[in-house]
Parts: structure tokens; C-alpha cells; sequence
């Protein structure tokens, strides 16, 4: 679709890494410039597949789709009268998943390698359609408070407007005034307010330089079908996971806060589960961080270097390939319950190289006597761990010359740390749980691959 005035700009240069930011991301790190890159090529992702969906909207396959021509339009306006506020809707986590779906269920991308987050949303987003493309717009205008205004789908009993809210709405579309933030329907008036009657506001909770909107309404806040976001939260729940993201913050080393608040933007709740804790990300959702409450501080803290590893490595895939398409063969991951294909382990071996470090901090950090000897214990579980995983990787025939040049970077990190003493204690401890799980493991999947 050619560049006109009249439609949002995507970037004109490509995204790269020099080697040295590579190398740096190999390592589990990267300064804030390199973590700038990975979110600035995830925004020019959203704006790509925005302009496939003003395409599809352009054919005019359903009677609706002018209001997505109309509102790619408008959030070109947007784009350049405050492009800030546009680049906050744009780049917004679900946006991107909003558009993936639509162009999967038109089948623009047949054969394409992105995953088609419908089956997690289920029913819910069976007619969402490229007229979705005006309430991107109207989130934009609103957050502008532009002198527009925006006709959009009404879906269910309300209108989505991506990092803002939903608001109460009837009939087949609504109207959306952007100045007054408004949404008109019938005779209902709904003020996109904190508080206002018929609207439910997506909520904003800090810790340090951390901002996070709490993201329990849009169906696809996490597109993963394992296990099933939280409803609503009440506002005791939001709370207690303010105040557990508070508690856990001065946990983190000044480098991988810095990174975490730059790249963490929503947090999704999820349901304990029946074995505890669990958290999740989704390269659908850039961005995302979908968490239980965790038991304490310490967890919280390792479940957002965790994630935001995964994170990372996602935005890294999508400007640099590391693995070789699937051959079928699968591995043992001393951190899951199923055997893994070489792509999946190369993700969890990098989030536990995170993890590893983490735990390597509190080793030092940790005031309490229990916790340096639980940092102890996960240090060397899961710095073994990784290094193992690495080491089946390399041996693998699964990686390309440059996923090669990556798990290098990282099991030469590892090796490093495997040469750190641990005290006695904690390396029983941290053995006894590696056999456990490879036991486990066995039992239910047969003799583990080493690659």
C-alpha cells in the first residue's frame, strides 16, 4: 500500500542492532538504547500490520468496512498533530494482536509464521472485523483530545478503545467525540472518566519508574491458551498488586529496572493455579506481563526479570532469525513438564539466564539469611539448567549462524557462573530439585534427548 499523506508513517529506516548491542541482549542484558530498538521495531510492527488491516477495510468485503477506512484516516491526523498520543495506541499490546487476527481470519497472511491468537479469545472475537481500525483511532484522538469525532463498531454491550477503556453501548456503532472523550449511543452519554457511570477505565499502578495500565477487560490482553486471565479486579486486588510490584521493585539491580520499565506497559492479572504461581508473555502482546498474585516480593521480582526476558528475546526474533524452521525433534527443558522444540528452548534458556542472574544479585543483596540461602539454591539450579539447555542447543543442528553466535555469547556467560562457589547446602538443595524434575520429567515423556 503506497505511503500517502493521509496514512499513518511507518518507519523509513529498518531496525538494527550493531554487534555490540547483540552481543550485549546475548548476555541477558542490553542498555537502554538497544531495549529503544526492540520497542521502536515492535511499533513499526504495529503500524505494518494496522496498514494490511486499511487494506483489507479497503476492499470492502462487509458493509462496515468504511469506518476503518475512515478511522486509518483519522489516526493519521492523529500521527500528526500529537504523535505521542498515537504512538501510545499504536504501539498499545493488544493492537497488535487486534490486527494479527483480522488479517488471519481474512486470510491475508496464509502461511505467515505469526500465530493466530482467535483460538485464546474464543467467541468473543468472532466478528471482529477491520472496522476495528476506528476505535484504534478514536483512542488516539481521545488521548489528543483532537476536535474529531468517530463513528465505531459497537462489539457486545460496549466499545473497546485500546489502552483506555471500555464504555456501555447499544445499537451497531456508536459515535465516539473526542475532545469531550465521549461515546455516543442511542440516548446514552458515556464520559470516558475515571468513575463515570457506564465506563470501565483500564488502571494505571506505579512502582519506581514502572507505570503499568492493569489490562482485565480487552479479550486479547493475553492470547495464550493455557491459562484463563482473571475477571475484573476489585479495588482491594489492584491494591495488593500495587502494592506487591511496590515491595518487589528495590529488589532489581538500577540496569534491568531500567529496562523493565521500558519495556513492560500493561500487566494482566491471572488466577492462581492449582500448583501455585504462574505468569506468562506472548509475542502477540509486546509489552504484556500476565501474572498471579505472586507469594512474595522476591517471586514478583524474578517474575518480571523472567518475562521480561521473554519479551526481549521476541523482539529480538522479529528482526533477527536464530533458529532453523522445526524439524520435529524435542528436547528436555529442566523447567517444563513437556518435551520442547529447539525455538522454545532457546526462550526459556534465555528468560532462567535472566532468572539466573537475578538470584545471583541476591546472593550478595539479600539482608535475610532464608532468602541467600533460597539465592544460593536457584542460582545454581537454574545457571546448571541453562547451561545445559545451551549446550543441547549448540549441539542441536537447530540454530542459524547467528542463534549460534547467541548461545555461545550465553553459555559462555553461564560457564562463567558455574565457576562461582556455592555453599554445600545449597547445592544439595538445588541438585536434589534438578533430579526430581528430570525423574518427573521421564515418567511422563520417556528418556529425555540431549540433542
Amino acid at each position: 500500500m503506497p505511503q500517502q499523506p493521509d496514512t499513518p508513517a511507518p518507519a523509513r529506516r529498518p531496525h538494527s542492532l550493531s554487534s555490540a548491542q547483540f552481543a550485549a541482549l546475548a548476555r541477558g542484558g542490553g542498555d537502554l538504547d538497544t531495549i529503544e530498538r526492540l520497542v521502536a521495531g515492535q511499533l513499526s510492527k504495529h503500524l505494518i500490520l494496522l496498514g494490511k488491516v486499511a487494506e483489507l477495510a479497503q476492499r470492502g468485503d462487509h458493509p462496515d468496512d468504511p469506518l476503518g477506512v475512515a478511522g486509518y484516516q483519522l489516526l493519521a491526523q492523529v500521527q500528526r498533530q500529537a504523535p505521542a498520543a498515537a504512538a501510545e495506541v499504536i504501539g498499545y499490546p493488544t493492537v497488535g494482536a487486534w490486527a494479527i487476527h483480522v488479517i488471519r481470519s481474512s486470510q491475508a497472511l496464509s502461511g505467515s509464521a505469526l500465530a493466530d491468537p482467535a483460538a485464546a479469545a474464543g467467541a468473543a472475537l468472532s466478528d471482529v472485523r477491520p472496522s476495528g481500525l476506528a476505535a484504534v483511532a478514536a483512542a488516539a484522538a481521545v488521548r489528543a483530545g483532537l476536535d474529531a469525532e468517530m463513528e465505531v463498531p459497537v462489539l457486545g454491550a460496549g466499545v473497546l478503545l485500546p489502552s483506555l477503556g471500555v464504555a456501555e453501548a447499544v445499537g451497531r456503532t456508536a459515535v465516539v467525540a473526542a475532545r469531550e472523550a465521549e461515546v455516543r449511543s442511542g440516548n446514552l452519554r458515556i464520559r470516558t472518566r475515571p468513575g463515570e457511570p457506564g465506563w470501565r477505565e483500564l488502571r494505571q499502578v506505579t512502582a519506581g519508574p514502572l507505570s503499568v495500565l492493569v489490562d482485565d477487560l480487552d479479550p486479547l490482553r493475553m492470547p495464550a491458551p493455557d491459562v484463563e486471565p482473571a475477571k475484573r479486579l476489585t479495588p482491594s486486588q489492584l491494591t495488593e498488586l500495587r502494592e506487591a510490584l511496590r515491595a518487589a521493585w528495590p529488589l532489581l539491580p538500577p540496569a534491568r529496572a531500567a529496562e523493565i520499565a521500558a519495556i513492560v506497559r500493561v500487566i494482566v492479572p491471572y488466577r492462581a493455579s492449582a500448583s501455585g504461581h504462574v505468569s506468562t508473555t506472548s509475542p502477540l502482546v509486546f509489552g504484556t506481563v500476565a501474572m498471579s498474585p505472586p507469594p512474595d516480593r522476591y517471586s514478583c521480582a524474578e517474575t518480571l526479570v523472567h518475562e521480561t526476558q521473554h519479551l526481549k528475546l521476541g523482539a529480538l526474533l522479529d528482526l533477527v532469525t536464530l533458529t532453523r524452521p522445526d524439524n520435529g525433534q524435542r528436547y528436555y527443558a529442566p523447567w517444563r513438564p513437556d518435551p520442547r522444540p529447539a525455538s522454545g528452548l532457546l526462550h526459556g534458556a534465555y528468560a532462567f539466564l535472566g532468572v539466573s542472574g537475578f538470584w545471583r544479585d541476591q546472593r550478595q543483596s539479600a539482608s535475610e539469611p532464608d532468602v541467600r540461602h533460597r539465592a544460593h539454591a536457584e542460582f545454581a539450579r537454574w545457571r546448571d539448567g541453562a547451561a545445559a539447555v545451551a549446550a543441547t542447543l549448540l549441539r542441536s543442528g537447530q540454530l542459524t549462524s547467528s542463534g549460534e553466535t547467541f548461545v555461545e555469547t550465553m553459555a559462555s556467560l553461564l560457564d562463567e557462573w558455574r565457576r562461582e562457589p556455592v555453599p554445600a547446602d545449597a547445592l544439595v538443595v538445588a541438585r536434589h530439585n534438578s533430579e526430581r524434575h528430570l525423574v518427573q520429567w521421564q515418567a511422563a515423556n520417556g528418556p529425555a534427548s540431549a540433542g
